[in-house]
């Protein structure tokens, strides 16, 4: 008999329920729309209605308020001039009266346009007629022509009583638009009160069916949900032995029976697993074995950094047996490699600096890489050590640098007899020689140069074949770099009516280089932007702080190269068509690039064809 989850969850109903889960959504999602809609339209109800007493304010009273205020601000003001008038300065009394005789006539335009009270017209009507008359008075007294006796007389017996009725009127109209804005007030003050007792009214019944529904939707879908979490995280856990109670027959029903249904194939399939897993554990044991690499997976989990697997060659060449510890003898460089390889400090490619080792009495060389393997949630627990036997190929090295470095040296050998004739001919001590004769001796010398340059990218590739060889590091200036380049070729430049400047920046950095090595860098770059530059053309070389690197760049007004060739000249003996007779056997930007990369900087060409080259590299600053 099959244990349940009723234990866990002693509330669950034994009937199952004929409501379908889309039928409980509906009716629940329905009932909250229809608080929300009533809410809704009764809360633009009261609002429609309180913006409208907030509008009868502003539309009916507001406008007279400030229509009278600017009445008697502009009548007080004419009423100003006509005394400036009579106190002797009527020029300035008659400009503040043109001032403000529009504004009132504005004002008054308002207030009889927008007459929305009982009374308010009579009082409209008045004010206007009281203005009508009140005008041609308040001319007469400004006239500067005037008598000043008769002006006196007519502002304080006609002027004056006329101005203080104006304003009693236009206070009336005021007062009247005032006291129908305080009333408006309390009614939209009461309106709201009555509104925020019904809104409240209504959002408490809303919220009471809100959550009526919400338990409805609870206890309809999240308590069958619940019990299918539990059922899962059982399962995770590894108890296959269990059924969900199916207590309803809608989707969530018939959800809980299809888990069962699965629970049921999983204990099934249990019963298999096992011998599967040990089978693909074979399987990929096997194929492991026939890798040449040494493969072998560390735990990180275990303290002595456990072997979990190893293939043959991993057991064979470095004693990694699976279920044991790291070996002692290896523990030494392997611990190192292991942190480098968990912290991701490897090459892209996953090779780092060649390994020594010494197995059965025979030096071999290993070229290590790696990677992390994480579980489910991200978290690293193991490490995949791989390390690839490169013994033949360092040899194969050796072997090719040593046959360049022989041949260098016999060409080398060979040209020196031969330097010391041309040398003797060309001083005419065996004789004068003819304008032709010296033609030839020029070419003969510049073949025996060609040859020794020939010989020199020789031997600097016998030298950078050398895998094992380590650079010996030291801090240069690299302005040095282009004195020493610029000094040994000079003279070749000039023979060749070619100009060559440099331009080293000041903020320049010192590189940290092999200075062996480095010094056949910018000789090697420079050699091939002559050889591709015409008389009369230029060749700049320059050095600048870049990107926290020494950047040197070359360039020249010569040929150019095609956007094809900018990667493959860079290639041992290769030439870009049509320039094979101009003195160069493509071995100068393959002994650059070498150099360049040993030291981790890169190289690259720019150019359009008739337009020039710039090559220009790296080199790691120093940092001290």
């Amino acid at each position: 008999m099959q244990p349940t989850l009723a234990a866990m969850d002693a509330n669950a109903p034994n009937q199952p329920s004929g409501l379908g889960l889309r039928t409980k959504l509906t009716l629940g999602f329905v009932l909250l729309l229809a608080i929300l809609i009533a809410v809704g339209v009764q809360s633009i109800s009261l609002l429609d209605e309180l913006g409208g007493s907030i509008d009868v304010i502003l539309r009916e009273n507001y406008k007279s308020v400030i229509a009278s205020e600017r009445m008697k601000e502009a009548l007080e003001r004419m009423d100003s001039g006509a005394l400036f008038a009579l106190a002797g300065e009527p020029q300035q009394g008659l400009a503040i009266a043109e001032q403000n005789r529009p504004r009132f006539d504005a004002a008054l335009k308002t207030e009889l346009g927008n007459v929305t009270l009982p009374g308010e017209g009579e009082r409209a009507q008045r004010l206007k007629q009281l203005y009508t008359s009140y005008q041609p008075v308040l001319e007469r007294v400004l006239d500067p022509n005037a008598p000043l006796e008769e002006r006196r007389t007519l502002y304080f017996r006609q002027l004056f009583p006329t101005f203080q009725q104006i304003k009693g009127t236009a206070d009336e109209v005021l007062n009247l638009n005032q006291r129908n804005m305080v009333d408006a007030n309390d009614r939209a003050r009461k309106l709201a009160k009555d509104a925020s007792r019904e809104m409240a009214f209504l959002l408490l019944a809303g919220t009471a069916v809100a959550g009526l529904a919400i338990l409805f939707l609870s206890h309809a879908m999240l308590g069958p949900l619940e019990r299918l979490t539990r059922a899962a995280g059982e399962i995770e856990k590894g108890h296959l032995d269990l059924a969900v109670p199916v207590t309803s027959q809608d989707e969530l029903g018939e959800l809980a029976a299809a888990f069962n249904s699965m629970a049921a194939g999983l204990r099934e399939l249990r019963e298999t697993d096992q011998a599967r897993l040990l089978r693909a554990q074979r399987i990929s044991q096997s194929a492991l074995d026939k890798l040449p690499e040494a493969v072998a997976a560390i735990s990180l989990d275990h303290p002595d950094r456990k072997v979990e697997l190893a293939n043959q060659s991993a057991s064979s060449q470095l004693a990694l047996w699976p279920g044991e510890p790291l070996p002692e003898q290896h523990r030494e460089w392997l611990l190192p490699l292991l942190d480098q390889i968990e912290a991701g400090r490897l090459p892209k490619r996953g090779v780092e600096a060649s390994i020594r080792l010494a197995i059965e009495g025979r030096e071999r060389f290993f070229l290590p890489g790696g990677t992390v393997l994480s579980n489910g949630q991200g978290s690293p627990e193991a490490l995949v050590l791989m390390l690839e036997d490169a013994t033949d190929r360092f040899r194969s090295s050796e072997v090719h640098a040593g046959l360049l470095a022989n041949t260098a040296h016999d060409v080398e050998k060979a040209l020196n007899p031969l330097r010391s004739a041309l040398e003797a001919l060309d001083e005419e001590r065996l004789g004068p020689l003819t304008p032709h004769q010296k033609q030839r001796l020029a070419g003969a010398r510049a073949d025996a140069e060609r040859i020794g340059g020939i010989a020199a990218g020789l031997q600097a590739m016998s030298g950078l074949e050398e895998s094992r060889q380590q650079l010996q590091l030291e801090p240069i200036p690299s302005g040095d770099l282009v004195t020493d380049a610029v000094r040994e070729l000079a003279h070749r430049y000039e023979e060749q009516q070619v100009k060559l400047t440099a331009d080293v920046d000041p903020e320049a950095p010192r590189v940290l280089a092999d200075r062996e090595r480095v010094r056949l860098l910018l000789p090697a770059v420079l050699r091939n932007a002559l050889a591709h530059t015409p008389a009369g053309g230029a060749v700049t070389v320059r050095v600048e702080p870049w990107e926290g690197r020494a950047r040197f760049s070359v360039t020249d007004t010569g040929t150019g190269v095609p956007a094809a060739y900018h990667e493959a000249i860079f290639e041992p003996l290769y030439q870009v068509p049509g320039t094979q007779d101009l003195g160069s056997v493509g071995l100068g930007l393959a002994v650059a690039r070498n150099i360049v990369q040993a030291h981790g900087g890169e190289i690259h060409c720019e150019s359009e064809e008739g337009r020039g080259a710039t090559f220009w590299f790296t080199l790691p600053a120093s940092v001290d």
